[in-house]
């Protein structure tokens, strides 16, 4: 099985995903060009990305975790640790005088 087999992971760079990317390649067995087939790209590009290519197109990162056998879920940011959550409605009211 998998090591990424239902595992969510918080990325927060695109050096991040590219280094998540890479070694699910290497963990799959695969080569640079063999995924590249895969994801209809070429090997170059797919070489830049895991260098941390900070122009990648969104369209082929989708379609490399594709053929990676990965999927990207986007969720809301949680508050930082510490921070708490403001009602902005009631911060206006209270400073209007409502």
């Amino acid at each position: 099985m998998s090591a990424y087999a239902s595992i969510v992971m918080e990325i927060s760079s695109l050096r991040e995903l590219a280094a998540l990317a890479r070694g699910r390649r290497r963990e799959l067995g695969l080569s640079q060009s063999e995924v590249a087939a895969r994801a209809h790209v070429s090997r170059q590009w797919i070489s830049a990305f895991e260098s941390g290519k900070a122009t990648a197109e969104v369209g082929l990162v989708i379609r490399l975790l594709d053929a990676l056998e990965l999927r990207l879920r986007v969720a809301e940011a949680l508050p930082p640790s510490g921070a708490s959550s403001v009602d902005l409605d009631a911060l206006l009211d209270e400073h209007s005088g409502r």
